[in-house]
């Protein structure tokens, strides 16, 4: 069949070519579409995973902003009190209430936002990495928070009388400093606390064993002794000693990990 010629002289395009074309152009769309399916359907659960941690997160803000007031007391105990604390800034006393409520909320709103990472991960992965994982996420909370709790209870009661009464000349300690210090060391030392499941992993990816660890423990010891000197506010052999007794024995705690995890 002939084409038809246009008066121009060029073959004019049939209707039919036109729907043909659609018609690929349409079909091509939609495979594209359906490989695209999975990955849009990820997005959309990261995106009201994300959500779900945001408004947890609010709440517990909120909930902490009607206890700030206590938490600010409760905190300020090692330093005796918060009359032993001194403004210099007529905004300063504000500016740690806010702090202390955000990180307040946020320390309540973390059992949430881990759910919702760890909800978000766990289909995607093998029914063993999914064992791994639902071990490893409450561990590491766990060592944490022991962090924080050694901190709470045996560092800073020896620590912040130290430091305020030393030569004898009196301190004031002004908000901003005081609170400062005291969450910087609490979680610094919750990180130092994560040793064992660090070491556990790293045994569980092969790249070292208990047996390399044991033998090891000389430069162990060296390195605890730079973290001690890192994270604590003095060099001083108390302070120092209290660090690394701890972590000599989380030490030991993931050379016995590293050996179930090598058996298995």
């Amino acid at each position: 069949m002939k084409n038809t010629v246009s008066i121009s002289g060029k073959p004019k395009r049939r209707w039919s070519n036109i729907f043909r074309a659609f018609g690929r152009a349409h079909r091509k769309a939609s495979v594209q579409m359906e490989s695209s399916a999975p990955l849009l359907q990820h997005l959309n659960e990261l995106r009201v995973r994300i959500f779900k941690a945001f408004f947890a997160l609010i709440i517990t803000t909120g909930i902490s902003f009607a206890f700030s007031q206590q938490l600010i007391e409760y905190l300020a105990g090692p330093i005796g009190g918060i009359s032993r604390l001194v403004s210099i800034e007529l905004t300063e006393n504000i500016a740690i209430f806010m702090q202390v409520s955000l990180l307040g909320g946020f320390v309540l709103g973390m059992p949430v936002i881990l759910y919702q990472i760890v909800a978000f991960i766990l289909p995607g992965l093998k029914r063993s990495e999914q064992i791994w994982l639902l071990i490893m996420v409450p561990f590491a909370a766990l060592l944490f928070v022991a962090g924080v709790v050694f901190t709470w209870f045996v560092m800073l009661p020896v620590a912040v009388p130290f430091l305020a009464g030393f030569l004898g000349i009196t301190t004031q300690v002004r908000p901003e400093n005081y609170f400062k210090f005291i969450t910087n060391l609490m979680f610094w030392i919750g990180i130092c606390f994560e040793m064992p499941m660090v070491l556990m992993f790293l045994a569980k990816l092969k790249f070292v064993s208990a047996k390399q660890l044991a033998q090891g423990w000389r430069y162990a010891i060296v390195i605890m002794a730079i973290v001690a000197a890192a994270v604590t506010p003095t060099v001083d052999p108390i302070n120092m000693g209290l660090v690394m007794a701890p972590l000599a024995g989380l030490y030991v705690i993931s050379i016995i990990l590293a050996a179930i995890v090598n058996r298995g």
